[in-house]
C-alpha cells in the first residue's frame, strides 16, 4: 500500500498543474478476454479535454498520459497494442506495456493488471478519485466480456468480445409483404430471388434445401453477385444434408462462409441463428425458418408453422446489409466446403393450402437484432393496451421461480387488464419431459386462473391444423403491432446469439399474422390444465369398494 501511495505522489509531482474538472470517465474495460495470459485487457476514457493529472489504478499500479495529451471523445488503452489488434481488428491509442513500436506508451508505475474475478479500477484527478468501478460488485465478471458504461448503467446488455453494438433504428412507409409457412414460403423465397440483379447476401442457422440452393445458383448465373453465411456449428453439427446443399452451392459459383470457432478464435456469438437474406439493396426477406424443407417445402407439402415477411425498402435494406457485412468478417468467418452426398427429401405429408401472400403499403419497421437491440421486444409486450397473442416454439423460464423476461412482461400485461394467449409447440420433444410446454402452457392458465386475469396458454394442436410443428417466434400487440424474428424465448437467445427480427406497425400486417395465429389457437389437444392421473384414481375408487363391500358384510349381514 505504502508503494501505492509513492507510486500516485509521484505522478501528480511529475503531472505539475492539475486541470481541474476534466469530464473523463472510464466506460468500458475487458478484465479477462480470450487470448493467452490475457495480453488483450483493456480499458477505454471518454471525456473531453486535457489528460495532464488524470491517472489510471487497480490499487497496485497504474499509469498516466504523456504531459499535453487531449481526450475527444473515447480513448483506448490496451496491455499489449499488437494483441489488441488481434482480437479487435484496430490498434489502440496507447498500450500500458511496450509490445509495439507504432503504438504510443503511458508513463506506467507498476503496471495494471486486471484480476478476472475480482478487481477493481480506480480513475483519480489529481489527488481526487472520481470514479471507481469494482468487479463483481459493479459488474459480475465472464470471460470474453466488455464492461460498459451506457445511460447511467453499467452492462445494460452481455457484450462478448467482437459483438456489434447497433442502435435502434426506424423505418417508415415501408412495403411488406406477409407469408407463413408452409403454406406459401417457397413461394416466397422463390420470388424474392428471382427479382434479384445485382446482389443477394444470405444469413441463415442451418441450410439444407436442395431447391433454394437451386434457386441462388439460378441468380448467380445470369450474373447476380451471392454470398451465403451459416451457423459452423448447429445443435447436432452440420447435417449431410447440409453439407450436400452447401457443397451444390460452391459447385455452382456461390461462397459459402461458416462462422466458427478454432484454435484462439472466439465467435462473438454463441450461435449465428438469424434468417434473412437482402435482395440488391431494396429488399429483405426474413422468416422465422431456417431454409430447409421443414421451414420452405414445396408448394403442397406440410412442415413448420413460421411467419416471415418481405420488406421493401432501400435504407432498411441497407441496414440489414451493413448487419451482414459486420457479421461476415473476421478470423472467426471461414469458408466452408460442404461435402457431395445425397440431399435433402422431400416432406412425405401433404398440406392443404390456407393462407397466401398478401401485400401492405406504408408500415413502420423496427429491426430488431439480437443481442443489440432485443430489448424492443419488452418493450412491445410493454406497449399493449388491449391484447397479446404470443406463438412461440417454446419459453422456458430463467430459474424455478422466475418467468422468461418477455413473459414476465406479457403476465404483467395481463394483471392490468390486457387479453394475453400464449400459443406453443406440442411436438413430442417439446412436451416429453416434465418442465416443458405443456407445463408451461399450464402454468400460464393457472396464473390467469388464479389472479382472476386475462391470460391463457395452450399447447397447439397440430394434427387439427395439419402442421409438423410450431417454430415461430411471434407476438402480435393491439391487433397493430407484429414481431416477426428468430428470437426464441431463452436466456441464450435474445442475450448471446445473433438474430434478426423485426418490429412492424400496420393493422394490415396484424391482422394476417392474427388470422394464421387464429386458425393455429383452435381446437387444442393438449390440455393446459395438469394431466389427470387416472391409475390413482381406479385405485382410490377401488378402495372405496372395497371398504364399502367390508362395511357391508359387518353391519348389515
Amino acid at each position: 500500500m505504502r508503494r501505492f501511495c509513492l507510486f500516485i505522489v509521484s505522478l501528480l509531482l511529475i503531472a505539475g498543474v492539475v486541470h481541474a474538472g476534466t469530464d473523463v470517465r472510464i466506460t468500458e474495460f475487458c478484465p479477462d478476454p480470450y487470448l493467452y495470459n490475457d495480453m488483450d485487457e483493456y480499458l477505454v476514457l471518454s471525456g473531453n479535454g486535457s489528460l495532464d493529472g488524470i491517472t489510471v489504478s487497480d490499487g497496485r499500479g497504474g499509469f498516466r498520459f504523456p504531459p499535453g495529451t487531449r481526450i475527444n471523445g473515447a480513448l483506448t488503452i490496451a496491455r499489449s497494442g499488437p494483441a489488441f489488434l488481434q482480437s479487435h481488428g484496430k490498434l489502440p491509442a496507447f498500450e500500458w506495456l511496450d509490445y509495439s513500436p507504432v503504438v504510443p506508451n503511458v508513463i506506467n508505475g507498476d503496471p495494471l493488471r486486471l484480476a478476472n474475478t475480482g478487481d477493481e479500477l480506480l480513475l483519480y484527478e489529481g489527488s481526487e478519485l472520481i470514479q471507481r468501478v469494482a468487479w463483481p460488485k459493479d459488474v459480475k465478471p465472464r470471460q470474453g466480456q466488455v464492461h460498459y458504461f451506457e445511460n447511467g448503467v453499467w452492462d445494460p446488455r452481455p457484450l462478448m468480445i467482437g459483438q456489434s453494438r447497433f442502435a435502434p433504428a426506424i423505418f417508415y412507409n415501408v412495403t411488406v409483404t406477409t407469408f407463413v409457412s408452409p403454406d406459401c414460403s417457397s413461394e416466397m423465397f422463390t420470388y424474392a430471388v428471382d427479382q434479384a440483379s445485382d446482389e443477394i447476401l444470405l444469413n441463415v442457422y442451418e441450410f439444407s434445401s436442395p431447391a433454394m440452393a437451386d434457386s441462388l445458383i439460378a441468380a448467380r448465373e445470369r450474373g447476380v453477385d451471392v454470398s451465403v453465411l451459416v451457423e459452423g456449428g448447429p445443435v447436432g453439427g452440420i447435417s449431410p444434408e447440409e453439407n450436400a446443399a452447401i457443397w451444390r452451392m460452391n459447385a455452382g459459383g456461390i461462397p459459402v462462409l461458416q462462422m466458427a470457432s478454432g484454435k484462439d478464435v472466439h465467435p462473438p456469438y454463441r450461435y449465428a441463428h438469424a434468417k434473412y437474406l437482402v435482395i440488391d439493396h431494396r429488399a429483405v426477406l426474413l422468416t422465422s425458418e431456417n431454409f430447409k424443407y421443414s421451414g420452405f417445402p414445396p408448394a403442397g407439402f406440410n412442415s413448420n408453422r413460421g411467419w416471415g415477411v418481405y420488406l421493401e425498402d432501400p435504407a432498411l435494406a441497407g441496414y440489414f446489409s451493413t448487419v451482414y457485412r459486420t457479421d461476415s468478417i473476421g478470423p472467426f468467418i471461414i469458408p466452408i466446403n460442404g461435402s457431395p452426398g445425397n440431399p435433402e427429401t422431400v416432406p412425405a405429408g401433404k398440406h392443404a393450402v390456407e393462407f397466401t401472400p398478401s401485400q401492405f403499403s406504408g408500415a413502420t419497421v423496427r429491426p430488431v437484432i439480437s443481442p443489440d437491440t432485443s430489448s424492443q421486444i419488452i418493450d412491445l409486450i410493454q406497449s399493449a393496451q388491449t391484447s397479446i397473442e404470443i406463438e412461440q416454439a417454446y419459453i422456458t423460464n430463467e430459474t424455478p421461480l422466475t418467468l422468461n423476461p418477455y413473459l414476465a412482461a406479457a403476465v404483467n400485461a395481463s394483471r392490468r387488464g390486457v387479453h394475453v394467449r400464449v400459443l406453443l409447440d406440442s411436438y413430442w420433444y417439446n412436451i416429453k419431459d416434465e418442465k416443458d410446454n405443456d407445463e408451461m402452457a399450464a402454468l400460464i392458465t393457472r396464473i390467469g386462473t388464479t389472479e382472476r386475469i386475462p391470460l391463457e396458454g395452450r399447447c397447439a394442436d397440430l394434427a387439427a391444423s395439419n402442421l409438423e410443428k410450431i417454430h415461430n417466434k411471434g407476438v402480435i400487440v393491439d391487433g397493430q403491432r407484429v414481431l416477426v424474428s428468430s428470437i426464441n424465448w431463452n436466456s441464450n437467445s435474445p442475450n448471446f446469439n445473433r438474430e434478426a427480427g423485426v418490429i412492424i406497425e400496420h393493422p394490415g400486417v396484424a391482422r394476417y399474422f392474427l388470422t394464421v395465429f387464429e386458425d393455429d389457437w383452435n381446437s387444442p389437444v393438449i390440455s393446459p390444465e395438469p394431466k389427470t392421473d387416472y391409475p390413482k384414481i381406479i385405485i382410490v375408487i377401488a378402495v372405496i369398494l372395497l371398504l364399502l363391500i367390508i362395511y357391508y358384510r359387518r353391519h348389515i349381514w
